[in-house]
């Protein structure tokens, strides 16, 4: 998959990660939620710690912690989801990534973009945009679509859609 192009204008919204700070595009945002009981779904991908309910919509959530390779860490109220848009198998869909910490919004105008050094074979390094330099600081900003890809998606995007039909077909109310 190819990597997203990076718009020069707009916002990121940062979050932290154990130590650093990673970024991702506004657009892609979708809202932000306390971190809440985790439903875990059997044979999936081992950075996807399962499945939560968000108002009656199924919604993958991906462990950031576990995705980076760091070790996992106590809870902490600081903890959250955020619910972010990417490409799936059948179109757009919303997935959660859980993180440390929120940090702030800044705009791209205020950044100093650097391209990802050269470090191994690349290909850990295939869901990194690029590195921005934001007032004194680094924050690694993400490609979305590749932190969290299509094909892992896949049968929980069924699961998200067989919840929603069942929810209309318990309704009263028709539509």
């Amino acid at each position: 998959m190819e990597k997203a192009e990076l718009k020069k204008s707009g916002k990121c919204l940062t979050f932290r990660v154990g130590r650093e700070e990673y970024g991702v595009e506004i657009l892609k945002v979708r809202e932000i939620v306390a971190l809440q009981e985790i439903t875990e779904v059997p044979m999936t991908t081992s950075h996807i710690r399962g499945v939560i309910n968000l108002r009656g919509k199924i919604i993958p959530v991906a462990d950031m912690r576990h995705k980076l390779r760091l070790p996992g860490v106590d809870r902490t109220r600081d903890n959250c989801i955020v619910i972010v848009m990417v490409k799936g198998v059948q179109g757009e869909s919303l997935v959660g990534l859980q993180v440390d910490a929120m940090n702030e919004v800044f705009g791209m105008e205020e950044a100093t973009l650097e391209p990802i050094p050269q470090l191994g074979n690349g290909k850990a390094l295939e869901f990194i945009q690029c590195l921005a330099r934001v007032r004194g600081r680094v924050v690694i900003l993400l490609d979305i679509d590749q932190v969290v890809q299509a094909e892992e998606l896949e049968g929980l995007e069924e699961l998200g859609k067989f919840t929603s039909s069942m929810d209309k077909e318990k309704s009263p109310l028709p539509g």
